[in-house]
């Protein structure tokens, strides 16, 4: 059975907010391995009315245009059930900046990313998108407060770019006849503020090192033909597909989607940091294989014909 080279991403995120807070981050991988893979970023702050600033570092680059505002969408209660897996009660677009949401005994500001002037910096091979909190801060009402956006995954996407098998002519014919069945494997991961993986002008930087997370949260979103190994998993569950069906980023189908969620806490080192990492497979019978298979056969039976006809002629000698 021939195996697609296993692809990894070492992949070095960062998040930290000036001021004083505990922070939860999340990341929701809607991976498509045949290109434009999604990934939603939010961070939850508590303690938001002492804090400065927001930033977060990718590891690719990302342009301002190419972020999306997905709590656009938190005006439907059934999207905003889904996603905080709670009824939710919301006072949509509150005023200029953002919305309010009520759920479990608790209320929070929802920030519109759309209507700030965030800043996108390129930085080493990747992007820092800094969102300025003071510019807002009288608009939150609530000292917690999300700010959540969509973007194109683009490290996701390298690691499932197709490779060209540099093997010779003779090797590939004979993977072509002998394994139909194409095994892929794909390794990933992420790494959250761990400073070894980061460019040296965030290592730098004095709040970087002082910030508190308080854990982080990790789902991933793949297509039901590939399997993922969930052994880190804490929770799985198909997705509410009618709850779903219009936050679902452009390529993606909600009857197709299995929802996969790791969770990491540190509750006595809130300083920790934060390491996931998943692998994918899938079995498939190989195009080419069949292509071939087909050829082969539509020739022996051409073939056979004449031959059957030559026999019978020298049979009738």
């Amino acid at each position: 059975m021939p195996k697609k080279e296993r692809k990894y991403a070492d992949d070095g995120w960062a998040v930290w907010v000036d001021g004083e807070d505990t922070s939860t981050v999340y990341l929701n991988d809607w991976l498509n391995p045949k290109g434009e893979s999604y990934v939603d970023i939010a961070v939850r702050i508590r303690g938001v009315s002492n804090s400065k600033n927001l930033h977060v570092y990718t590891p690719f680059s990302v342009s301002s245009e190419e972020i999306e505002d997905v709590s656009l969408a938190f005006e439907s209660t059934r999207i905003l059930q889904a996603i905080f897996s709670s009824a939710c009660i919301v006072d949509y677009k509150k005023n200029e900046h953002t919305s309010e949401i009520a759920y479990n005994g608790k209320t929070v500001d929802v920030v519109h990313i759309s209507t700030l002037d965030y800043k996108t910096k390129p930085i080493a091979d990747g992007t820092l998108i800094s969102i300025e909190i003071d510019a807002i801060r009288s608009f939150l009402d609530n000292d917690e407060a999300y700010f959540i956006w969509r973007m194109p995954h683009k490290s996701i996407n390298e690691v499932f770019k197709p490779r060209v098998s540099v093997g010779n002519f003779l090797t590939r014919l004979r993977d072509l006849i002998t394994t139909p069945v194409v095994s892929e494997k794909y390794g990933y991961s992420i790494r959250i503020n761990e400073s070894r993986l980061l460019p040296e002008e965030i290592t730098r930087i004095g709040a970087f090192h002082r910030q508190k997370l308080k854990k982080a949260v990790i789902t991933i979103c793949v297509h039901e033909d590939y399997e993922l190994n969930d052994s880190g998993c804490y929770r799985i569950h198909r997705l509410e597909e009618n709850l779903y069906r219009s936050y679902l980023p452009r390529t993606y189908k909600s009857e197709d989607v299995i929802s996969y969620q790791w969770n990491q806490s540190r509750e006595d080192n809130l300083q920790g940091h934060f390491n996931f990492y998943y692998s994918i497979s899938k079995n498939s019978v190989s195009r080419a294989s069949m292509f071939f298979y087909i050829v082969l056969l539509l020739t022996i039976g051409v073939f056979g014909d004449l031959i059957a006809a030559l026999i019978q002629k020298l049979i009738g000698l």
